[in-house]
């Protein structure tokens, strides 16, 4: 009897620990519960809240959604452009090749038909979306094309900043430039205005300047930045323009007529630039309440525009991020970056 009781005791004791790894795993299943009951509510219509595009060949430069929002276009050292599904399984499309050096920018015309793209090999590219194909090359300038933009009233006008000093600008229906204005530095930014009557190109001087198109001069000069400016975006109410600097700043200027002299009215901090002097670029969400930058540390900043404080300090990239886009119409961004990834993430 004894020596039963002994063993019964003993039984128990074993019993104890399976007791406890019974009761731990049950803990474990219920807390697992709870995360996933937890996980935040989807918030777009992407297939899963992250998701990875690959197939660039190269560093990826730039990236935009198209107007629509359905598709998107990248571009970058790889010579190639490729149109991607944004929803789905985000197939790729299409690759569009005839640049024979990098692209460093790219822009949908407003109907969505039509890209634009800057190269290295000193031409700009009209590509036609629905059969890939070039459409038009442009030529006039003399050495590597950092920037382009489109104007926003119809499509019939492009500029364009270069390292030979000039800001072009470009009637789409012809080949050769009809106004080149003279920037005395290497232009790494341009943009339009909302009506296409002013041009903003930015550069390694580190000043904004403002030019006027009719007269064909400037206007006025942004100062501020205290080193190139690598990105520039004009805010979807046409009243702001946001710039991207090697200084590891962003600034926000009031452009409206009639404005202050002191025309910087926000400076947004956190991003870095380093030294592979890439051309990182900026831009704004649809409703205009939060901007967003390329950063040579590897995450994708996103800061509100009002309290200038960041709200997103995204991880995934293992290279420096070299642009970004809001979506038209859902709370997604995208980036591409120099580890030939694309990211595609929902926000709140």
């Amino acid at each position: 009897m004894v020596f039963d009781s002994k063993r019964k005791a003993s039984d128990q004791n074993a019993l104890v620990p399976a007791a406890k790894k019974v009761r731990s795993e049950v803990a474990n299943i219920n807390k697992n519960k709870s995360v996933l009951q937890a996980a935040p509510a989807r918030t777009s219509n992407l297939f899963a809240p992250i998701m990875l595009l690959e197939g660039h060949e190269g560093e990826i430069f730039t990236i935009k959604f198209h107007p629509e929002g359905q598709y998107l276009a990248s571009a970058g050292f790889d010579r190639k452009i490729f149109l991607w599904s944004v929803y789905g399984e985000c197939e790729n499309i299409s690759v569009m090749t005839g640049h024979t050096g990098a692209v460093m920018e790219l822009f949908f015309s407003t109907d969505g038909s039509n890209i634009y793209t800057a190269s290295t090999d000193h031409t700009l590219g009209l590509w036609d979306v629905p059969t890939a194909q070039r459409i038009k090359k442009y030529k006039g300038h003399t050495t590597f094309i950092n920037s382009l933009h489109v104007n926003r009233r119809g499509t019939s006008t492009i500029v364009s900043g270069s390292d030979d000093n000039t800001v072009k600008l470009w009637d789409v229906r012809k080949k050769q430039s009809f106004a080149s204005l003279d920037a005395s530095y290497q232009v790494t930014a341009v943009s339009f205005n909302d009506t296409s009557e002013q041009v903003f190109s930015g550069g390694i001087d580190n000043d904004i300047k403002v030019w006027d198109l009719r007269k064909n001069e400037v206007l006025y000069t942004m100062k501020g930045h205290t080193d190139t400016v690598t990105g520039m975006s004009l805010s979807p109410d046409g009243s702001y323009l946001l710039t991207n600097s090697m200084d590891n700043s962003l600034r926000i200027w009031d452009i409206r007529p009639y404005a202050p002299t002191e025309r910087c009215v926000k400076v947004f901090t956190g991003h870095q630039h380093n030294f592979e002097k890439n051309l990182l670029r900026c831009g704004w969400s649809n409703d205009g309440s939060k901007i967003s930058a390329g950063s040579a540390d590897r995450f994708v900043y996103v800061w509100d525009t009002t309290t200038r404080r960041v709200l997103y300090k995204l991880p995934g990239h293992n290279g420096s991020v070299n642009d970004i886009d809001f979506h038209p119409n859902e709370p997604i961004i995208v980036s591409c970056s120099s580890d030939k990834q694309i990211y595609l993430g929902e926000i709140d």
